[in-house]
């Protein structure tokens, strides 16, 4: 009499170690057998576009980017020591040697139908008419108590920010030098001026629209002569200006 085939059950431990199996390699490989995002493995990242960036910038098309500002060396603010204006020598020095101080040289530079102090040698300031570059205004600049902060001298890139920046590194003869130099210097509005107080780029612009390229400029050449890094928010709103630049 033949004998009966005995039929072969798998066992329900072994048949969950065989779903487990399956459920790991297509969560790892995908349905196709190629790697899928889920499992990681060693493909090239992806990006999230511009809609999903947490804080709604968009991405800096490199093929768009002023060469320049390719130089500029992005980081995060550093310093751990205290910024104090006392640092950067008294306001406002002679570093020109030329007999006097550099806000008055801003003023004169900046500001049209300059009168002088009769006693000062065509140094001190007395009267002129400023047409700020960050409000597009024309201002009547009169020397006074209570007159002379309607126009204010601008520290293009701020002197706090060049601190956590890389000048908190600097000798005090050369955070002087930098607090002095003219190429960092604006005769502006003055409750421009104190609205910007120490913001980069990605904080304060111009109110003036049509100065924002010169502006982001400026930033950005400061920083580059000085060696001076900048901040990932502030490098991404340069970007962004100077991408419409002409």
């Amino acid at each position: 009499m033949p004998r009966r085939r005995r039929s072969r059950r798998i066992s329900l431990p072994a048949l969950l170690v065989v779903l487990l199996a399956v459920a790991v390699w297509v969560y790892l490989y995908g349905p196709e057998g190629t790697s899928s995002q889920a499992g990681g493995g060693f493909g090239l990242p992806t990006f999230a576009p511009a809609s999903e960036d947490p804080n709604g910038r968009a991405p800096i098309d490199p093929a768009t980017l002023d060469p320049e500002l390719a130089d500029l060396v992005v980081a995060a603010p550093g310093s751990s020591s205290r910024y104090d204006r006392d640092l950067f020598g008294e306001a406002w020095l002679d570093v020109d040697g030329n007999g006097c101080d550099t806000r008055n040289d801003v003023l004169i530079r900046d500001l049209a139908d300059v009168r002088f102090r009769a006693d000062s040698a065509d140094c001190i300031v007395r009267t002129g008419t400023l047409t700020d570059p960050y409000t597009n205004t024309v201002i009547s600049f009169v020397r006074g108590p209570d007159t002379s902060e309607a126009v204010q001298i601008d520290h293009v890139v701020p002197l706090s920010y060049a601190w956590q920046h890389g000048a908190s590194e600097w000798t005090d003869a050369q955070r002087a030098a930098f607090a002095n130099d003219p190429a960092n210097l604006s005769a502006v509005d003055g409750p421009a001026n104190q609205a910007k107080s120490d913001s980069g780029p990605a904080e304060w612009m111009p109110p003036a629209s049509g100065y924002a390229c010169t502006y982001v400029d400026r930033f950005a050449d400061v920083l580059l002569s000085y060696g001076l890094t900048v901040s990932p928010e502030d490098f991404d709103a340069i970007a962004s200006v100077d991408s419409g630049c002409p």
